[in-house]
């Protein structure tokens, strides 16, 4: 069966009504824009001859049911399908409190974006031969309380294998907002990196594999980044309330040989009407706030630096973060002790398949 369809990612909205704006001197997200980011960003892409919007998470800031009913009644005035998932914002607590949404709640939001049965996952033919299946890799001690990494429980790896074995259409791909697939060194291990991570990707790899399935769309990392394990993809989209404010559109198109092919272009927001400077102030703004994030990195293992050692080579990281989540970056520190340089120097990308515009086929 032939195909060819385009679509829209964007990720991590972090949707916040100007009254419900919660502040912390450390956030890096500037959700004060998130709605006049998104306004832009449909403006943008209503010219294009779009099948579908890709959601993957984070819809909103931290589950308020106003920024949930705000943004799926915009959803509903757009001229094409969308499809979301939950992020780790949108279901902060397992169950519904006097600020938040719970699980069982979020997919009443959503009936119209994929959630048709009330249930954490669902799955639905976009096009003929083409089939999403939407994860919800949220997971809760028995308190409610949300985990520090992703999860897919029994109960739903029972249901996706059932999916897979019953569906039988060419392309099969996922949306999930964990990470599945590692996008910065070790990062399923190390202490920072690995809150970010499905803590059984390894099992959902394999599912995917035997299945057929070749892609992953995810976010929640908030950077631009394309990784690979064998035939698989997935693909990440940073925050659009974070530097540097990006969005994709994703081509996906079956070859004479039998091969799909899937061309992926991204774009950013620079300017906003209250932001002509937003490339320039978001950039400072990541710069300044990841100070206490990259000590850790410095003072945790690998790097298990001292305190005032790290403080020698922590302004020379001022932009480290903010240049990972562009994408595309290549890092040259040799002016860092060797131990050091060499751990830092792996987060350049991966030359061969660039995080923002990329090519390739299965």
């Amino acid at each position: 069966m032939n195909f060819c369809f385009r679509f829209a990612i964007i990720s991590d909205l972090h949707i916040a009504l100007q009254h419900t704006i919660w502040d912390h001197p450390r956030r890096f997200h500037l959700v004060e824009l998130s709605i006049a980011a998104l306004e832009l960003v449909l403006d943008r892409i209503s010219h294009l001859d779009l099948d579908f919007l890709l959601l993957p998470g984070d819809l909103t800031q931290h589950g308020e049911p106003e920024n949930h009913r705000w943004l799926a009644n915009r959803l509903s005035q757009l001229p094409y399908p969308v499809y979301v998932i939950p992020g780790n914002h949108d279901i902060p607590h397992k169950w519904a409190n006097e600020t938040s949404s719970g699980q069982a709640e979020f997919p009443h939001y959503y009936e119209k974006f994929g959630y048709h049965l009330h249930q954490s996952d669902y799955t639905c033919e976009l096009l003929p031969g083409v089939r999403l299946i939407g994860l919800d890799s949220n997971d809760f001690d028995e308190e409610g309380r949300q985990l520090g990494y992703g999860y897919l429980n029994d109960g739903q790896m029972e249901w996706l294998a059932e999916v897979l074995a019953t569906t039988k259409e060419p392309l099969r791909f996922v949306t999930i907002h964990h990470n599945v697939i590692e996008h910065l060194p070790d990062q399923s291990n190390h202490c920072l990196g690995k809150r970010y991570m499905l803590k059984n990707s390894d099992r959902l790899i394999s599912m995917l594999r035997d299945a057929g399935v070749h892609l992953i769309f995810t976010g929640h990392l908030h950077i631009q980044d394309i990784a690979r394990s064998g035939d698989l993809y997935e693909i990440t989209t940073g925050s659009l309330v974070s530097y540097p404010h990006p969005y994709r559109l994703v081509h996906v198109e079956s070859q004479p040989s039998g091969k799909t092919r899937v061309k992926v272009q991204s774009d950013r927001i620079t300017s906003l009407p209250d932001w002509p400077d937003l490339h320039e102030f978001s950039r400072e703004w990541m710069g300044e706030r990841s100070r206490p994030f990259m000590m850790r990195i410095l003072t945790n293992s690998p790097c298990d630096l001292e305190e005032k050692e790290a403080e020698k080579w922590v302004g020379d990281l001022r932009y480290f973060w903010a240049d990972i989540a562009r994408g595309d970056s290549q890092f040259h520190f040799p002016e860092f002790p060797e131990k050091l340089r060499d751990y830092l120097e792996r987060f350049s990308a991966d030359s061969d398949l660039g995080a923002n515009q990329a090519i390739f086929e299965f």
